[in-house]
């Protein structure tokens, strides 16, 4: 191989599912780009549930696919079934969930690589990351090969350093036994990253052939849900089902008498894990009240009898995680194929990131997904994107791309991971996004795909179907004004339980009644030829209009702080009145504006007014 041809625009490390979306829009935009991968069986690998999507992480798998990525159209290509979390609560935090084939969704991610021209893929342990004299990058591999290029994006997932747990049985190894990266750490430490020790886990796999399920509930997937791409027409039917089982108070016993035998309570394992994902043990011994957990039991595959025990990933010895699984209901005689495990892994502190995921103090150097402290496949795939458009960006010259709090739950992330300092593997939650009734999984479209088109991932397919849906609901909204009389609307009242008045209502009028949606007035010849995606717009806009205005006016509020920028010069440690402890936050992360400054761990209201006085007399001196 010549000097040339191991020279790239951008190299991503890693191909899990932040490198896939970094690679992917990288090249799609123009760059020459490699992707190195310690092994490519584990490319786009579902290391742990086989699912895409869920509470917020579906609204994140949406938003990748408005701004032209790749996860929602791979997610819908290996559908087993797919379900809409949290309807019994407000079109807010409606989430989409799918069942993925494990095997087909890193086979077809794989293929899609494989065919993107100036992508490159390649196997091969990145070892050191250096910046040359000019400011570019050479990347050493395990066999002595060094690659070149003008940006590099970071990728590493769960595999730095990592090693696996199971009771005493303590492995250097990534996920599923795949090798793990022993090298980049002491490399992103000499460039000046500091470096935490984070854990997750995963649950055993177990077969099919041996659960009761007559003992379980099963769960369908939903014909009324919408595919995660806009590109997508349909989803198929249910493929496989999953089935919903508890623990149960022999499983409380098993776990509180083997306690000292656990990982995470004898000290075995040094990372921090995540809070809102506790292993069964944890879970347990945190939650004694409770009498039983929910488990799911999820199929990993149509080409295998594996079924993933969702709610029950441990680190206890195997013998234990034997007992525990057989003391479920409709386990009592699971064969297990695989262990339950738990994996520590090294990542950097976000902070040392901005807004566009890339080094505060290198530039042309990228992180996304779990090395920057997160957790799961949509988070990292959200920052993947991100990192990926702007490594471009940077490549060519152009201006940084940002996504906003108040525009999607991307943005929201990245805001979090870079302006405060966590502890513990972030995971995104609806609660976490203060504008959620305005970032809904249903509007993502009409939120990101401009943005997208503007940058040159979104193609002329989905584009037209985004400008047709903006036409529908225009169309449509034209009807608001019309006034209907009782003779009319009467008889469809007083079917819906709604009070009929003795006047005329609008259109507008008779949408806002509880009972009545956008279906109930096409039978009176209202929004015809309408597509349902545009009609659901409608509806949720007409029945929150009061609330979505009030957010609008919420975020407008907001801006003034975002608006207001501060100087990359500023020596926070000089100012006087600011808190000892603002001081040092703020010149540690060295925030990019005042709404920034104000979400910072430890920056006060108090400290906020003090800088706006301070900027103020600056701008004045």
């Amino acid at each position: 191989m010549n000097e040339l041809s191991k020279t790239f625009d951008v190299i991503v490390v890693g191909a899990g599912h932040a490198g896939c979306e970094a690679a992917l829009a990288a090249a799609r935009l123009g760059c020459k780009t490699l992707v190195l991968a310690t092994n490519l069986d584990t490319v786009a690998f579902l290391a742990c549930n086989p699912s895409i999507g869920g509470t917020a992480k579906g609204q994140i798998v949406k938003e990748i696919d408005a701004l032209g990525g790749e996860m929602a159209i791979n997610a819908d290509k290996s559908l087993l079934q797919m379900r809409m979390l949290n309807r019994g609560k407000g079109p807010a935090v409606f989430s989409p969930r799918a069942q993925v084939d494990k095997n087909a969704y890193h086979v077809n991610m794989k293929r899609t690589l494989e065919n993107t021209p100036d992508l490159y893929l390649r196997q091969g342990e990145a070892t050191a990351v250096n910046v040359l004299a000019d400011g570019t990058f050479a990347v050493a591999t395990a066999v002595d090969l060094t690659y070149f290029s003008k940006a590099v994006v970071l990728c590493c997932g769960v595999y730095l350093n990592s090693k696996t747990l199971i009771g005493q049985c303590v492995r250097e190894s990534g996920p599923n036994g795949f090798a793990n990266a022993r090298f980049l750490t002491e490399s992103l430490r000499k460039l000046g990253f500091a470096v935490q020790r984070f854990k997750t886990g995963t649950p055993a796999r177990v077969r099919l052939n041996s659960l009761d399920l007559a003992k379980t509930v099963e769960q369908l997937g939903e014909s009324d849900v919408a595919p995660f791409s806009y590109k997508t027409e349909s989803i198929p039917a249910t493929k496989r089902s999953c089935y919903l089982t508890y623990s149960t108070e022999e499983t409380k016993r098993i776990i509180t008498e083997n306690k000292q035998l656990a990982p995470i309570y004898n000290g075995s394992i040094q990372g921090v894990g995540p809070r809102y994902c506790p292993s069964i043990e944890d879970k347990i011994i945190r939650f004694a009240d409770k009498e039983r957990h929910q488990i799911f039991l999820e199929p990993e595959s149509e080409d295998t009898c594996e079924f993933y025990v969702q709610g029950a990933s441990s680190s206890m010895p195997a013998n234990i995680q034997e007992q525990i699984y057989r003391s479920i209901e409709g386990l009592e005689n699971v064969e297990i194929m695989r262990d339950a495990y738990a994996i520590e892994y090294d990542c950097i502190d976000a902070t040392m990131l901005d807004a566009t995921l890339m080094a505060k103090h290198i530039p042309g150097l990228f992180c996304a997904g779990q090395i920057c402290g997160t957790s799961g496949y949509e988070e990292a795939a959200g920052q993947g994107i991100v990192a990926g458009i702007n490594a471009e960006r940077f490549v060519h010259g152009k201006s940084p791309f940002t996504l906003r709090r108040d525009n999607s739950y991307i943005g929201v992330l990245i805001d979090d991971i870079t302006t405060k300092e966590n502890t513990e593997p972030y995971r995104m939650m609806t609660s976490r996004a203060e504008h959620r009734l305005v970032l809904r999984q249903d509007n993502a479209d009409l939120r990101l795909t401009e943005l997208g088109r503007q940058i040159g991932l979104v193609d002329d397919v989905r584009y037209a179907k985004f400008l047709r849906k903006k036409q529908q609901i225009a169309l449509a909204e034209k009807d608001f004004k019309t006034v209907v009389s009782p003779k009319t609307y009467g008889p469809l009242f007083e079917k819906k339980n709604e009070a009929v008045s003795g006047a005329g209502l609008t259109v507008d009028e008779m949408l806002r009644r509880t009972n009545i949606n956008c279906k109930d007035l096409q039978q009176l010849g209202f929004f015809a030829e309408i597509d349902d995606d545009a009609l659901y717009e409608v509806e949720i806009n007409c029945k929150y209009r009061g609330y979505i205005e009030k957010e609008q006016e919420a975020i407008e509020q907001a801006n003034k702080l975002e608006n207001k920028y501060l100087p990359d010069d500023l020596d926070y440690l000089s100012i006087d009145g600011l808190r000892i402890e603002a001081r040092q936050k703020l010149n540690k992360i060295r925030p990019q504006n005042l709404g920034q400054a104000s979400r910072i761990l430890g920056v006060s209201p108090a400290d906020i007014q003090i800088l706006i006085v301070y900027l103020s007399q600056r701008k004045k001196n």
